[in-house]
C-alpha cells in the first residue's frame, strides 16, 4: 500500500474515533504510563494489514515499539502472536480500534480469496476482485486480495474502460462504444466489454476489445465463449460464481474469474489485543 495514503486514511480514521481525546485512557493513564500488549490471532485464517500496526501507532506517538511478529499473507493459527507492542499505554489503547478495525476485515478478505484460489485449483485462471468495495476502505480491501493470493480488477473508473450493457443500449452497439473510446484516449487504456451472447462475443472481437467478460454465463457457455475467442483477448467471468460453484469453472480456461463477494461478502477474522 502507497504509505502516503495510508497515514493519510488513518488520520482520518483516527480522528473520527478520537475526536479531540481519548477520554477513557488520557483520563486513566496520562502520559506517564508505559505498558506492553500483543495483537494475537483468535482463530485460522491469512493476514493482511500487519503494517497498518506500525504506521497507525507512529501517528500517535515517536515512542511506541512494534515488533511485527508475521507478515502479510502467512497463515495464521489460533493463538498466533501478530506483533508486540511497548510503548505509553494511553496510545496502545486509543489506536487498539482503528487498527484492528482494519486488520479484522483485510483478514477477513484475505481469507476468503485464499479460500476461493484453492476452491478453484487453476494454474491458468486467476480471481480478481470487483469495484464492489466499502466506501473509502478499498486500497485496503484490494490489497488483502492480493495477500489472499488473489489479483486486483481496476481499482478505478479511471484506470480502464468497462463498457457494461448499459453503455452499450446507451451507444446503440457495442461498435459505437468501442470506437468513441478508441477515439479519446490513449494506447495505455485498455478496453473491456460485457457481454451475455455469442452474437455480442463476435461484435466485441470485431470491434477489437482487448479484454472481454463473459457475464452470468454457465462454466459451459464460458468454456465455449474462451474457445472462439482470440488468445490475444483476455478473457473474463464474472456474475453468478461464487463459492458453492466456482470449482464448476476450473476447465473453462478463461483467464480470471471476477467474484464480488470477495470485498462484499467476507467475514471479519478474530484478531485482538492483550496486555502482555
Amino acid at each position: 500500500m502507497n504509505v502516503i495514503k495510508l497515514k493519510k486514511k488513518l488520520e482520518e480514521f483516527f480522528l473520527e474515533d478520537l475526536g479531540e481525546l481519548d477520554v477513557s485512557s488520557q483520563t486513566i493513564f496520562g502520559v506517564e504510563a508505559r505498558g506492553e500488549a500483543v495483537i494475537l490471532a483468535k482463530e485460522e485464517g491469512v493476514l493482511a494489514g500487519v503494517n497498518i500496526i506500525e504506521a497507525g501507532y507512529s501517528l500517535f506517538h515517536s515512542d511506541v515499539i512494534v515488533n511485527l511478529k508475521k507478515q502479510d499473507g502467512d497463515l495464521l493459527q489460533k493463538g498466533d502472536i501478530i506483533a508486540e507492542i511497548e510503548g505509553p499505554v494511553a496510545v496502545i489503547l486509543s489506536g487498539e480500534r482503528v487498527i484492528l478495525n482494519l486488520l479484522q476485515r483485510m483478514s477477513g478478505i484475505a481469507t476468503l480469496t485464499n479460500k476461493a484460489v484453492h476452491l478453484l485449483q487453476s494454474n491458468t485462471t486467476r480471481i480478481c476482485d470487483t469495484r464492489k468495495t466499502s466506501p473509502g476502505l478499498r486500497m485496503f480491501e484490494k490489497y488483502a486480495v492480493r495477500c489472499g493470493g488473489g489479483f486486483n480488477h481496476r481499482f478505478g473508473l479511471y484506470d480502464g474502460v468497462m463498457i457494461k450493457d448499459n453503455h452499450i443500449a446507451f451507444s446503440g452497439s457495442i461498435k459505437n462504444a468501442v470506437n468513441k473510446v478508441r477515439e479519446s484516449t490513449g494506447h495505455m487504456i485498455k478496453i473491456e466489454v460485457e457481454i451475455e451472447t455469442e452474437e455480442q462475443l463476435q461484435e466485441a472481437i470485431d470491434a477489437g476489445a482487448d479484454v472481454i467478460m463473459f457475464d452470468n454465463r454457465s462454466p459451459e457457455e464460458v468454456a465455449r465463449f474462451a474457445e472462439i475467442t482470440p488468445k490475444h483477448i483476455i478473457t473474463e467471468a464474472s456474475g453468478g460464481i461464487g463459492l458453492h460453484n466456482l470449482a464448476d469453472y476450473r476447465h473453462t480456461n478463461v483467464d480470471y474469474i471476477s467474484l464480488g463477494m470477495l470485498t462484499h461478502s467476507y467475514r471479519s477474522l478474530d484478531i485482538s489485543l492483550n496486555v502482555k
